[in-house]
């Protein structure tokens, strides 16, 4: 089966990221924060090549490079966030992701009049205008961010204090309020993210015990009497997210079933349709995943598709029309389309 796809896996391994192997200086995206956030607060490792894996109707067809290597994925942890956030609302723990997040959550900076408003819903879209500072970071270190895959025009300098609009009202890629969000979500579950992450998705999909999540030297807390390690959405400052392309693979199919594995619901169904619901005022995202309804990110996909996408590039692309899911790590961004074209003619 893999020979149907070679094409695919022959273009991915010709256009590898140039970030180096070894995590040397061009490793990472904190060298474009303005100092003095342009350093790493947590972990990194050297990195893998191209690798990769693909399903198709439920099955894995082929797979290539080192895919049992856990490598770390930058923002496609945003989307696990996302998840845990579903498990929260599945069992209850979460009330309501339209209510402002420091009626659950008090004491840790969404009470001011402006924070006051942002509600779960806002976190979980990159609409939430939150300002402050996490762990040392300060919110407008990604002011002005902009990102290949959004439909928006580059405006301003990242990192300039842009004013801020009313929350819910602009929707930014911020990786400081991301970081707020998994905050929120620790002081919600009251339980190092991990934990929750292994017993309630890790497990239950049947990845391996070869995936960490790392937060930062100084996102320790102390919760009901016992210290615990926040964890980022990401690898912008380090830490983050290692997991192989196997084991994302897995999480993908549990999405593409419907939050389903065998005879289990790991997430429910309608947790999952909203993760691919579209921001009223960015269509091109749900709730920390990108959204290919305007085919933004892949004219070859589906417009039902939506990709988990991380620096580097690492991304998985669910398409339900296809029954697909495909892993592929650490190479270009750009040539994302490419390798959806290739696939969908293998697939033709």
């Amino acid at each position: 089966m893999t020979l149907q796809f070679q094409d695919a896996i022959d273009f991915v391994c010709a256009h590898e990221t140039s970030w180096s192997r070894e995590n040397l200086d061009n490793f990472g995206i904190h060298k474009a924060d303005p100092p003095p956030w342009n350093q790493l607060l947590g972990p990194i490792h050297p990195r893998g090549g191209v690798s990769g894996v693909i399903h198709v109707s439920g099955r894995k067809v082929c797979e290539w490079g080192e895919p049992q290597r856990a490598d770390l994925t930058f923002s496609i942890a945003k989307t696990y966030l996302a998840m845990l956030a579903g498990v929260a609302c599945d069992t209850g723990l979460l009330k309501d992701i339209h209510q402002p997040v420091h009626l659950q959550v008090p004491g840790i900076g969404f009470e001011d009049t402006h924070n006051a408003q942002v509600t779960w819903l806002h976190l979980l879209q990159q609409t939430s205008e939150w300002e402050g500072s996490c762990f040392g970071i300060p919110d407008q270190v990604d002011r002005y961010r902009h990102l290949q895959y959004q439909a928006t025009p580059a405006t301003g300098v990242k990192g300039e204090a842009r004013p801020l609009q009313r929350p819910g009202s602009y929707w930014e890629y911020n990786d400081v309020r991301i970081n707020q969000l998994a905050l929120a979500l620790l002081h919600l579950f009251r339980r190092p993210l991990p934990e929750v992450f292994k017993e309630r998705i890790a497990q239950p999909c049947g990845l391996s015990d070869n995936w960490k999540w790392e937060g930062y030297a100084n996102s320790w807390v102390d919760i009901d009497g016992l210290r615990m390690q926040s964890v980022p959405g990401g690898t912008h400052w380090g830490g983050g997210m290692s997991i192989s392309s196997v084991d994302q693979a897995l999480i993908g199919q549990m999405l593409l079933n419907k939050g389903r594995v065998g005879s289990r619901q790991v997430l429910s169904a309608d947790w999952v349709q909203k993760l691919q619901e579209p921001c009223n005022i960015a269509p091109w995202y749900g709730m920390l995943v990108w959204l290919n309804t305007q085919r933004d990110i892949s004219q070859a996909a589906s417009d039902s598709s939506y990709f988990c996408i991380g620096a580097g590039t690492s991304f998985v692309w669910t398409d339900p029309e296809k029954e697909l899911v495909a892993v592929v790590r650490w190479t270009e961004g750009s040539q994302i389309n490419g390798f959806c074209e290739r696939v969908c003619e293998a697939l033709a």
